[in-house]
């Protein structure tokens, strides 16, 4: 295939994607080269990338759907795409072991797609379980699976591998429908620990793969500064509240005299519950819309020692973005109006397309209109087994600021 210069500039600059729009189509301007018209090339090729004057720039899994119908593999030549994503995976779990970045758990993230060159790829390690999903057409072809599979049992010897399926995903891809399934082995269910927390953990239910491994080193860090009466809004299946709860120190035992998890989702608040009975502890789960909520009890002059606001993503897409600054914006505020004096707020923002600059200016915004100070304790992102490319920013998409808030 083709590339318009533009496309060329975005591999030099060594970002594995390429739109649909920067495809020649048809006889180029070269004329020593040809791109094949999109229509001639099959869903999940394995196709040579080529510049303006036929350079060979490096080897490519096409998409016939995706808008993102080029994403780089290697920058030569792929003669066995099976033998190359085997050999990716296992470079992926050296990279996790060698470099150390996974202490204090059996659950963390095995490979995270691009930041592991393997474009489409998703895979989470529950213990003894393995969750998986596969994103694209070229890693859904029935060679590259059987890759997948057979090298993460040589490698991680799991109980049970299981296929996490979002089928908006599939349809976008113009990929036939699956359900959530047992790939390989007897088990899909087990149990976990995260720095000394204990979670259930079922392969076939919850968001994504399961739970937001991603947060698991904010969880530990919400913990040393968290104290006194916590609210955690949009808490899933009790991630930071449990870690919350379970804070201690050695003077004066727990820090906590009470925590309460809040979310739209009944599934996950009976998960959080089944977590927190795991951990021997008796929590306040409330099933309710965390905006309409902080309204409510900001309005009625209830406070915290302690909140934690970890939303969902609200901007999708750029056009999104002024919406969902408005909205940050919004629960930050009647978040610092609730609470005490010397209080802590952790504040989460997984929205790709509010920056680190946007979401810190819409913090202090809140912070101006709701009449506090801020001092920063801490910014952080996702847990070191969630790698970033600084050169593909997709990468890097989780903010998570603790902050000390004084009247």
């Amino acid at each position: 295939m083709t590339l318009s210069q533009r496309g060329v500039l975005r591999l030099q600059g060594r970002h594995p994607w390429v739109y649909r729009s920067d495809i020649f189509v048809g006889k180029d301007a070269s004329k020593n080269a040809a791109s094949p018209g999109v229509n001639d090339v099959p869903p999940g090729a394995v196709v040579r990338v080529l510049d303006q004057r036929g350079k060979f720039l490096g080897t490519a899994l096409y998409s016939s759907s995706s808008q993102i119908a080029i994403r780089m593999i290697s920058h030569g030549s792929v003669p066995d795409l099976p033998a190359l994503v085997a050999e990716r995976i296992r470079a992926a779990i050296a990279y996790r072991k060698e470099n150390g970045l996974v202490s204090d758990t059996d659950a963390y993230r095995v490979v995270f797609s691009e930041a592991d060159f393997l474009p489409g790829l998703i895979v989470d390690r529950y213990n003894d379980v393995l969750s998986l999903q596969i994103l694209t057409q070229a890693m859904d072809s029935a060679p590259v699976r059987a890759a997948i599979v057979q090298t993460l049992q040589e490698q991680l010897q799991p109980a049970g591998i299981v296929e996490r399926v979002e089928a908006r995903i599939r349809e976008l891809e113009q990929l036939p429908p699956l359900e959530s399934r047992l790939l390989s082995g007897d088990k899909s269910l087990t149990q976990v620990a995260m720095n000394g927390v204990r979670f259930q953990y079922d392969g076939l239910e919850g968001q994504k793969t399961g739970a937001f491994l991603d947060q698991r080193e904010n969880y530990a860090a919400a913990a040393e500064y968290g104290h006194g009466e916590v609210l955690d809004t949009f808490c899933y299946q009790g991630g930071f509240a449990l870690h919350l709860a379970l804070a201690r120190t050695p003077e004066s035992g727990s820090k906590h005299s009470g925590v309460t998890g809040v979310d739209s989702s009944r599934s996950a608040l009976e998960m959080a519950e089944k977590n927190a009975a795991l951990n021997g502890l008796e929590m306040e789960w409330i099933e309710a819309n965390a905006f309409d909520l902080l309204r409510e009890y900001a309005a009625a002059g209830r406070r915290y020692d302690t909140l934690v606001l970890d939303p969902p993503a609200f901007a999708k897409t750029k056009r999104d973005l002024e919406k969902a600054l408005g909205g940050y914006k919004e629960l930050n505020l009647r978040a610092m109006k609730m609470l005490r004096p010397g209080g802590i707020l952790v504040t989460c923002c997984c929205s790709f397309h509010v920056s680190v600059t946007d979401f810190l200016g819409v913090v202090a915004a809140a912070a101006r209109d709701a009449h506090k100070d801020l001092r920063l304790l801490e910014s952080r992102a996702a847990s070191k087994d969630h790698p970033v490319l600084l050169n593909v920013p997709e990468t890097s998409y989780l903010q998570c600021l603790i902050l000390a808030v004084s009247n």
